[in-house]
């Protein structure tokens, strides 16, 4: 059987049966979809060491990460207006 390492709300990483449904890093605290462009092309660059996964949305906004600007337009508009400054 194949595992997936993905972070929790307490932000401890876990094992899991079930690949990650959305994609972070853990540096800037961003989260967003697996086929986004950005994560695809940091990817691509070697940028890995600090990518996290989680299993759906209210575990990676529990986890103290925010919507993607690029992937999640609606989401991250909703969040920046909510969040100023």
């Amino acid at each position: 059987r194949m595992t997936y390492t993905l972070l929790g709300a307490d932000r401890v990483k876990y094992a899991s049966e079930t690949p990650g449904a959305l994609g972070g890093h853990a540096r800037t605290k961003v989260y967003g979809r697996l086929d986004c462009g950005v994560g695809v092309r940091n990817a691509r660059l070697g940028h890995t060491r600090h990518r996290v996964f989680f299993a759906d949305e209210a575990t990676a906004i529990a986890a103290g990460y925010r919507p993607c600007g690029a992937c999640l337009r609606d989401k991250y508009r909703a969040w920046k207006a909510a969040n100023p400054g």
